[in-house]
């Protein structure tokens, strides 16, 4: 019995390797282990209450994920009042921009890049991959064959919610890192935004990591370094080149926060 097991899983892992990965977590399941992640995270992470700056995020953001393909997800859009560099996709929709973000970019075609990319990792289910490769370390494999055969998804999503408690730091492989990318730039452009926009970001960030390594710690940690990607990106997004690349709701956006008290530090609230 326990070899047809391991030999089901093999055939299920072989069949799915070039198609996305092996996802064993429902939709309606990704979403609540969005929501209880989101609620977690609230507790934790200082929200910049803001409500002009919270609805221009959020507005950015639908109108991207409006673009997006995959899953109709409920999306969300909040701010960090950090002031480290930084953005994270939690499972199912939720997304959470550093102020930090905000502030380093330059025009507003370079924070929807930022933003346009957290978008990816949701619609196309990282996150869902990620909780099924971590499920199955935990599991084992007998556990993993019994839950394929009684086909009880909510079993899956209830060991997927615990790794979703650190989603806020949650590492996607490299091929995710790329296909977020690759899909941002896609997005932009239906949004009718200039891609490049996406690579100045990056470009902003190496320049930052000189003068203020501190500023991109955090980022380096979660996302791959900016030279890796400028050099994959660039060719594709001159490819795609043309659109908006600012608007005065940004500049006014950020002209505000220079207005409101400073952001927190990571290092400080640890």
């Amino acid at each position: 019995m326990r070899k047809t097991i391991i030999f089901s899983v093999a055939l299920i892992l072989s069949a799915t390797s070039a198609t996305g990965g092996l996802k064993l977590v429902s939709v309606n399941d990704e979403i609540a282990i969005g929501k209880k992640a989101q609620q977690e995270v609230r507790q934790q992470v200082p929200q910049l209450r803001d409500a002009t700056v919270s609805n221009y995020i959020a507005s950015l953001g639908r109108t991207l994920a409006a673009r997006a393909d995959g899953p109709r997800f409920p999306y969300t859009f909040s701010v960090a009042n950090y002031r480290e560099i930084n953005a994270f996709a939690l499972p199912g929709g939720p997304i959470w921009i550093h102020r930090g973000a905000i502030d380093a970019a330059r025009t507003e075609g370079q924070l929807v890049g930022v933003i346009a990319h957290e978008i990816a990792h949701i619609a196309n289910r990282h996150a869902a991959e990620q909780i099924t490769k971590g499920t199955m370390a935990n599991v084992g494999l007998g556990l993993l064959g019994a839950l394929l055969g009684s086909g009880t998804g909510a079993q899956i999503a209830q060991m997927g919610a615990g790794l979703a408690a650190n989603a806020t730091m949650m590492k996607f492989s490299r091929d995710h890192e790329r296909q977020a990318d690759m899909k941002a730039l896609q997005y932009m452009k239906r949004a009718g935004y200039d891609p490049r926009g996406m690579v100045e970001f990056l470009q902003v960030l190496r320049a930052r990591q000189g003068r203020d390594p501190g500023s991109v710690q955090t980022f380096f940690a979660s996302h791959p370094a900016p030279a890796e990607r400028v050099r994959r990106l660039e060719q594709e997004a001159n490819r795609l080149a043309g659109g908006r690349r600012d608007s005065p709701s940004f500049q006014n956006v950020q002209a505000r926060l220079d207005r409101l008290a400073p952001a927190a530090s990571m290092r400080a609230s640890r």
